[in-house]
């Protein structure tokens, strides 16, 4: 089994942005989306939809942006 970054996407009510992907990003997005599929066993229908979850797993995991957080709170 791989080891994804990601789990099941929670369906929850978004907000909408609109932003252009380079051609390779989003290939790799239904890519990363069809083994997501495979790895949950529920289908990835929208590869945008992994957009979120991916900005908020680096967020959550970058150490700078969270010690440069807490010094200015």
């Amino acid at each position: 089994m791989t080891k994804l970054k990601l789990s099941a996407i929670a369906d929850d009510k978004p907000v909408k942005v609109t932003v252009e992907l380079p051609a390779p990003l989003h290939r790799d997005l239904v890519a990363y989306g069809e083994v997501l599929a495979r790895e949950t066993g529920r289908p990835v229908a929208d590869p945008a939809k992994l957009i979120a979850p991916m900005v908020q797993r680096f967020i959550a995991t970058d150490r700078a942006f969270a010690k440069a957080r807490r010094q200015v709170s």
